[in-house]
């Protein structure tokens, strides 16, 4: 099987079924049709611009290039993990807890699949490092998203709670072990169901590529398999640093719980 090159009208094709669905919101006054139409175009110049980049990128081949673009997805990351909280610590704080566990888990299974698995010249490979950073670079934003702010939202819910551990001498640490667990719960739930509904439930969206793609179905599966367990990875990787980073950012040295430091974001 040889790839399938698309045109616009295959893929005016691919929107008839949202068309008809985003029609029967309009019918039914669902109120969805406009977001819709303003995230799928998004989607699409987003995507284009990304693509038409990286012709470039991969076409100039410079590591210091690819170096810059690695960085400033990962600002990405940062910006967007920091901004999806509805409790968030104030300034500057706020960006590095959701910063250093998204760089640190994603540059240290980037590079550890880099060195092992695909072993030879990958690592120097633009077309195997910027793909490989953009999978695992958005399981562990997601995870740590969702992980930080399960955690930040638990804090000042069990605020009671934690503060009477911590009058009865329990350190930071252990009066906030059950928060942090329950986050880190929360953050891996997505990649947990992933991984339990490869192969059964659905067929994982780089495998069913590399298939349409021509590859052999058996081989695409072994890829699939290695980028999943990365992912897992690095979003367990993650959401344990970001845990422990609100659980110090949260406290202080004398484990007192210092909700101060906290605000919840305005709803405009």
């Amino acid at each position: 099987m040889s790839p399938v090159d698309l045109n616009l009208g295959d893929l005016l094709a691919a929107a008839l079924s949202l068309t008809i669905g985003a029609g029967a919101s309009i019918f039914l006054a669902l109120g969805l049709h406009r977001s819709l139409l303003v995230a799928v175009i998004r989607m699409c110049a987003q995507l284009m611009l990304v693509g038409l980049f990286l012709r470039h990128v991969f076409a100039v081949s410079s590591w210091a290039v690819t170096m810059c673009l690695a960085a400033l997805m990962i600002s990405v990351a940062t910006y967007e993990v920091a901004s999806r909280q509805h409790v968030r610590f104030r300034a500057w704080i706020q960006f590095g807890i959701g910063g250093v566990p998204v760089a640190l888990a994603t540059v240290f299974v980037t590079g550890m699949a880099l060195t092992t698995s695909l072993r030879g010249e990958a690592w120097r490979d633009v077309g195997h490092l910027i793909p490989l950073v953009g999978i695992i670079l958005g399981s562990v934003m997601n995870s740590t998203s969702l992980a930080l702010n399960a955690m930040l939202s638990s804090v000042q819910k069990e605020r009671n709670a934690i503060e009477a551990r911590l009058s009865l001498g329990a350190d930071r640490q252990l009066a906030l072990h059950e928060t942090r667990a329950f986050a880190a719960r929360n953050g891996m739930l997505p990649v947990v169901n992933q991984m339990a509904g490869a192969g059964i439930v659905t067929l994982p969206g780089v495998m069913t590529g590399q298939i349409l793609a021509g590859m052999d179905p058996l081989e695409a599966a072994k890829h699939q398999i290695l980028l999943i367990l990365l992912m897992a990875g690095a979003s367990l990787t993650g959401v344990i640093v970001a845990g422990r980073l609100v659980t110090l950012a949260v406290t202080d040295r004398r484990d007192r719980l210092r909700l101060d430091r906290l605000e919840r974001r305005s709803k405009s």
